[in-house]
């Protein structure tokens, strides 16, 4: 038994209540190490003749594996709340041993009986199932397919708005940095029938609120809707009838940093140490300075913390209570009036944990089922305990689901690893939550990385949609818009019917439709994976209750006849898809309702 890779962590990802009554235990041992778990667990105040007594044995379920470890899985309840566990491991010989909050200890004969194993100190214990500390997973969230629009380029409604210099809208045009084509909130207002038939019920929008740029990201007054975009009575209207329309809206908090036209900003180069601002920000010393550039978003030597090295975005001391009040009022006002329905916090792992629990309580009193996402492009579990957000934006899935499908430099079997590395490092109800993507503002649109083979696109926006977590569509990748790197993934969009890819477009409603359809097999059901490396296959099945969603992705440069690999064990589900031949490129989603 290889007791060093053995793991288990209570009051984390590996103990959680699921439910105000389910507890859910998780144990990472090594891989084809041992052939079974039984959890032992009990009531820490139940004592009988001087011994504390078990009563339960439950037999853990073998989940998903990576390269190295096998994940382990059990489902326990507790009449009053409040339990001691330990586990007894099996290893393939058959030796025993118990682990517990003490390390292992042999197993003892007691352990077939109904008094206690080891002694109530060498249990681990869930002290009390706390619904306050219980990590919630709104169910609207979970239905939810994401469309991200970055407002400048998707519509352009009122073209008295547009900003001086505005571009004539042209889809195909390749923007610079610092283009503007008079995008704004009428022109979302007059386009909701094409998320209404598309099947979006979720709008993501990046900065809205007033700032010199096209991107808005560097803020100048978090009040203001800014005047290129309309008012505050547009953004009402845009709520309200979204809402009556069943989507909802996300706005994105520019908490890390804020704009150097802001009054706060402005007045530290007024007054320097002296101004009321000063402490705001990370500032060495005094009149805070820099050395411009070429690149009007770099500079090598300001004497202030900015967000990367741009000087135009001084970062904020969020440690500050007077910067944590008044960017709590911000959040409160919009959330308050007009009921916004999330926040996508921008550059979220720069902040301190301190303020984002602040921010999380603010937002709750207000809407106890507000989406607050995180922009964390790596693991983000210490973001990820219930208490700040409830969601980060999954970059992580994203890269790995691109280096297999797009770059192909991965084996099916390490996409499978990869995966469930990413599952097991969160809760079962944070998976479900979190925001699946394959590009966006910050990235290069997805069927340009996948060198414009629409057909891989498919595949990826398939195997996207048939996870856990709540699926997002960049503007425009409806109609199969490309773009490299920012400014060009932010080209205008695609209006003109003669241009619009109406295959891609049918493609994407057909599948978000089953995803609507199949929601609760595709937040909650199991997973189960099947791989062939050597013709590059990967499958994976969905099952909850008596449902099943089974799905086959050929990236191999063959045709792939499933009915005759069966009989060499290389796809497990094989009846799913008999007599099938997937093409190279291709897929096949069966779903069995039995």
């Amino acid at each position: 038994m290889n007791k060093a890779a053995i793991y288990h962590r209570p009051d984390s990802e590996y103990a959680y209540l699921y439910t105000a009554h389910e507890m859910r235990l998780r144990i990472r041992t090594a891989k084809d190490d041992l052939q079974s778990i039984t959890v032992i667990a009990g009531d820490p105040y139940d004592w009988q003749n001087g011994s504390w007594q078990k009563s339960i044995d439950t037999v853990m379920t073998k989940t998903l594996a990576t390269d190295i470890h096998q994940y382990w899985e059990a489902s326990l309840t507790a009449p009053f709340n409040r339990l001691n566990y330990g586990f007894i491991m099996t290893d393939t010989t058959g030796q025993q041993l118990f682990y517990g909050d003490q390390g292992f200890e042999s197993v003892t004969p007691s352990s077939n009986d109904n008094n206690g194993l080891m002694g109530a100190s060498n249990y681990f214990k869930m002290p009390y199932f706390q619904e306050i500390d219980r990590f919630k997973a709104p169910e609207w969230i979970k239905q939810t397919v994401w469309y991200q629009i970055f407002p400048e380029r998707f519509a352009n409604g009122e073209t008295q708005n547009d900003p001086n210099g505005s571009l004539p809208w042209q889809a195909d045009d390749h923007p610079s940095a610092d283009s503007f084509y008079g995008g704004d909130l009428r022109g979302i207002i007059n386009h909701l029938d094409h998320f209404i038939q598309l099947g979006i019920n979720g709008l993501y929008l990046t900065p809205i609120f007033k700032a010199p740029t096209n991107h808005k990201y560097d803020t100048q007054d978090y009040f203001e809707i800014d005047l290129h975009f309309g008012n505050k009575e547009d953004f009402k209207e845009l709520v309200e009838k979204a809402h009556a329309s069943g989507i909802r809206i996300m706005l994105d908090a520019v908490f890390n940093h804020i704009g150097d036209q802001s009054p706060q900003w402005q007045d530290v180069i007024a007054h320097g140490r002296h101004s009321k601002y000063a402490d705001w920000f990370h500032i060495r010393d005094f009149p805070v300075h820099y050395t411009p550039t070429d690149n009007f978003e770099f500079t090598a030597d300001a004497n202030y913390d900015t967000f990367a090295f741009t000087p135009h975005m001084p970062k904020l001391n969020t440690a500050n209570p007077e910067v944590q009040n008044y960017l709590i009022s911000i959040a409160t006002y919009w959330t308050k009036e007009f009921g916004i329905d999330g926040w996508r916090l921008d550059v979220a792992n720069e902040v301190d944990h301190h303020f984002w629990k602040k921010f999380r309580d603010a937002m709750t009193s207000i809407n106890p089922e507000i989406y607050i996402l995180g922009e964390i492009w790596t693991s983000a579990q210490s973001w990820l305990q219930g208490d700040e957000f409830s969601a980060v934006m999954n970059y992580a899935f994203t890269g790995s689901i691109i280096d297999f499908f797009a770059k192909r430099q991965t084996k099916p079997s390490q996409l499978v690893h990869k995966l469930n590395t990413q599952l097991m490092l969160n809760r079962d109800q944070t998976n479900q939550m979190m925001f699946n993507l394959l590009d966006s503002h910050d990235a290069p649109r997805i069927l340009t990385v996948a060198q414009n083979n629409k057909n891989i696109v498919k595949q990826m926006y398939t195997f996207m949609f048939l996870q856990q977590g709540t699926p997002d569509i960049y503007y425009g990748s409806e109609y199969a818009m490309t773009g490299q790197q920012d400014p060009d993934n932010r080209k205008p969009m695609i209006w003109q019917k003669e241009k619009q890819d109406e295959d891609m477009y049918q493609f994407l409603k057909q599948l978000i439709q089953l995803r609507h359809n199949y929601q609760n097999v595709l937040s909650e059901g199991t997973l189960s994976w099947q791989t062939d490396d050597e013709n590059g296959i990967i499958g994976l099945t969905r099952q909850l209750n008596e449902t099943q969603i089974a799905a086959l992705f050929n990236t191999g440069t063959t045709n792939y006849d499933v009915s005759s690999t069966y009989h060499s064990a290389k796809i497990i589900a094989h009846e799913f898809y008999a007599n099938q031949i997937i093409q190279p490129n291709g897929f096949i989603v069966t779903v069995i309702n039995q």
